[in-house]
């Protein structure tokens, strides 16, 4: 035991004992017994003691620390507000009251003399009495950019500054990334929020930040989410300069009427040009038609992977403390918080699924306040009543985790469960409202394929969720959650059609049905066209393309787009020997070109695209050139049959696979379709031979992911999805039936 010379040191260090090995029972138990003996004869210590003990004890949950870890003001109502606590909360709670603050003797009394109170089944109550609230300031932002511009690296060192992890918390990179296949890609699929607190030059202030795609096939992410901010982070690589993407994003922000500030990122790269990326940037804000008074934006240079932003390159390069003050100063408050007496709304945003609370919508509190066990109703755009409830739950955004609170206020981006049928863009409200909110306009789909049962020999064999009616609930419960994604049946009623804004995005989804367990069959992405109301004519969605290439390989690309009926708008050096090449190209015309690309320039180019508007149809644009080779039995291919088969094309099978008739397994070297026996095996006899036999070795197949085969096959072909395999093959399977098809066409 530590021998003080004052009762204020020696709870001091019996605080720190009791804490210092809070997982050790046993040690706890020796630290309150030897503690016992020495203040036994003190009534004041010993509630200390007693209280300390049998709250660090007694308590299990932790999803109140980071609410604590704010209120280190020792506010004498924390738990009746909270609750019960967690250990870790009360090493914050209980340490500093060793200094015999009158606030901390007042909350140990509260808690000493009415223990049964502060773990109420209901925490925002005592008695008759109701928990106040505090309004703090606050700022909601949204970081919006390019892709592969540091916007999800910015956010975690925004998070790392803020105080929300612990200095021995183990952290990964890009935290924000949580999905599968965000982390597999290294990209942005799903928006998310979050939220730190900054103490800065105005004081301690909330930031609500919300992290979004940045590539062009989840534009709608970003067009849903910019409707509940009131600023936003323009990112721009300091070497690569202004995206396509960069200026969608920037348009739907000043369409919007938001004033981003604009972050110049990635200065400390060896090739960064800021001073002309910033020229250029304020180009483009002209542009697009900004205000006086957005084109009075502030900027800043920084390093997201280091860190640091600054205001000007001559200061020192230390925190991002700069960018902070910033937001705080630029980013004005909410304006929903000056309606914070009318009756509760909000508009839903974003919508999932939690296997506890059932639906939850996020969004921002537009007017008044939401409490659970509050009575609200749901209005469609219209106005019309979807259903009526009761908030179960409000789960507000705390650093990377979302913690239940008894109350939202006007302004503040929460999470609500208690509904089963509202979705996106619907109204969550009080009873007595009639009106919905406004909702976002969303640009519409430009590509679409086909989405049908798994009809193939093998169907079945690898996947527990074949049923057309089960992959219909799943695609409609994509386009519920994600508004850029439309569902609707073929003529035939057999099939669905998906619209969405690129392969990207359509490959994402299949990506994740194939992974839940679905076999479906997806045809080949086509343009969804539009019809001139005035001239009747046909017309097809136009993007905008970016591509980067080195100076040998621009000949090639050009040459090769030209052919697509592209057009060349611009082509200047971008430094470092490459080439920047803009250009306006017919949305089907990029529909498989992505391999060819990559192939044409040694794998070193970057092709960046944007929708930009409709123009009429440019007539028929050339496809694939090669022929495939099509399987003409059933049944698992033989290492011969395909070493005598690598002189006719290139291999998409191994030995050994499973195969049936009308299955592709290999490109042609010719322009036509050859149908093949892959099983065909070596025969075997008894006669000697004179020479002996070479040993078998193929060259490894070509393995395709599901975005390439998509972009691969053609009009008549369709690819295969189970959980297992990706396998291309005939929409006719039976070649005499194909040969028929093709004289009636």
């Amino acid at each position: 035991m530590h021998k003080t010379s004052s009762t204020k040191q020696r709870l001091n260090h019996i605080f720190i004992d009791f804490f210092a090995n809070r997982d050790n029972f046993f040690i706890k138990i020796r630290y309150i017994t030897n503690l016992l003996r020495i203040v036994r004869r003190n009534k004041f210590l010993l509630i200390v003691l007693t209280v300390a003990a049998w709250l660090g004890l007694s308590v299990q949950s932790r999803h109140q620390m980071s609410v604590l870890r704010e209120k280190t003001r020792m506010d004498p109502q924390i738990f009746l507000r909270l609750g019960r606590p967690s250990r870790d909360e009360m090493v914050a709670v209980l340490h500093p009251l060793s200094s015999f603050e009158p606030v901390g003797v007042a909350l140990l009394l509260t808690v000493a003399y009415k223990p049964r109170a502060c773990f109420l089944s209901h925490p925002h109550k005592i008695g008759s009495q109701t928990m106040s609230t505090t309004t703090q300031p606050m700022r909601n932002i949204a970081i919006i950019a390019h892709v592969d511009h540091g916007k999800t690296t910015l956010v975690d060192q925004l998070l790392a500054q803020s105080g929300v992890f612990r200095a021995n918390e183990a952290t990964v990179e890009r935290a924000m990334d949580s999905n599968d296949q965000e982390r597999e890609r290294g990209i942005t699929i799903l928006a998310k929020c979050t939220s730190v607190l900054w103490n800065g030059e105005a004081g301690e202030t909330r930031i609500n930040i919300i992290d979004t795609p940045g590539h062009a096939d989840f534009g709608g992410e970003v067009e849903r989410i910019l409707g509940m901010v009131d600023g936003c982070l323009l990112l721009v690589d300091a070497e690569e300069g202004v995206m396509p993407q960069t200026k969608f994003v920037l348009g739907k922000a000043l369409k919007l009427g938001l004033r981003p500030i604009l972050v110049l990122n990635k200065v400390d790269r060896p090739h960064a040009d800021p001073d002309r990326v910033l020229n250029d940037t304020f180009d483009l804000f002209a542009a697009l038609g900004a205000t006086d008074e957005q084109l009075d934006f502030p900027h800043l240079y920084a390093s997201g992977k280091e860190g640091w932003a600054v205001n000007d390159m001559a200061h020192p390069r230390e925190t991002l403390a700069a960018l902070y003050d910033k937001i705080v100063e630029h980013v004005p408050s909410p304006k929903a918080a000056e309606r914070s007496e009318e009756p509760g709304q909000m508009l839903a945003v974003l919508v999932e699924n939690d296997p506890f609370l059932g639906r939850l919508l996020t969004g921002r509190v537009e007017a008044g306040r939401i409490k659970p066990g509050m009575a609200i109703k749901a209005l469609a755009r219209d106005g019309t009543e979807i259903e009526r409830g009761r908030v179960t739950k409000i789960l507000a955004f705390r650093g990377l985790k979302r913690q239940p609170i008894d109350e939202a206020e006007a302004g503040d981006i929460v999470a609500i469960a208690g509904l089963s049928k509202a979705t996106v863009a619907d109204t969550i409200c009080d009873f007595s409202l009639m009106e919905a909110l406004p909702a976002q306009p969303i640009d519409p789909p430009t590509i679409s394929i086909t989405v049908s049962v798994n009809n193939s020999p093998l169907a079945g064999r690898e996947g527990d969720k074949v049923q057309s009616r089960v992959i219909r609930d799943r695609l409609l419960r994509e386009a519920e959650s994600n508004v850029a994604i439309k569902v609707s049946e073929t003529t035939d009623k057999d099939a669905y059609e998906v619209a969405g804004r690129g392969e990207l995005q359509l490959g994402v989804l299949i990506e994740n049905m194939r992974r839940e367990g679905f076999e479906v069959s997806i045809s080949r992405p086509r343009v969804v066209y539009r019809k001139d109301e005035e001239t009747g004519k046909r017309l097809e969605p136009v993007e905008e393309v970016f591509i980067d290439v080195d100076e040998e390989f621009s000949g090639i690309v050009i040459e090769k787009l030209s052919a697509r009926k592209a057009e060349m708008t611009d082509m200047r050096p971008s430094g470092a020997g490459k080439t920047r090449i803009a250009l306006m190209a017919p949305s089907r015309s990029l529909i498989g070109y992505q391999g060819e690309f990559l192939t044409d320039t040694r794998g070193s180019g970057v092709l960046n695209r944007v929708f930009s508007h409709y123009e009429p149809h440019k007539g028929a644009i050339e496809g694939r050139r090669n022929g495939v080779l099509i399987s003409n039995s059933e049944g698992e291919t033989a290492s011969y049959a395909l070493w005598n088969l690598e002189a006719r094309g290139i291999m998409f099978v191994g030995g050994g696979e499973k195969t049936y008739q009308g299955m592709i397994i290999g490109e042609n070297s010719r322009s036509d379709d050859l149908d093949v026996n892959p099983l065909k095996a070596k025969q075997l006899t008894n006669v000697r031979a004179s020479g002996k036999d070479e040993a078998i070795r193929l060259t490894p197949p070509r393995r395709m992911t599901l975005e390439q085969a998509i972009a691969y096959i053609e009009e008549d072909e369709l690819v295969e999805v189970t959980p297992k395999s990706i396998r291309l093959r005939k929409e006719v399977l039976n070649p005499s039936f194909r040969k028929k098809r093709m004289r009636e066409d």
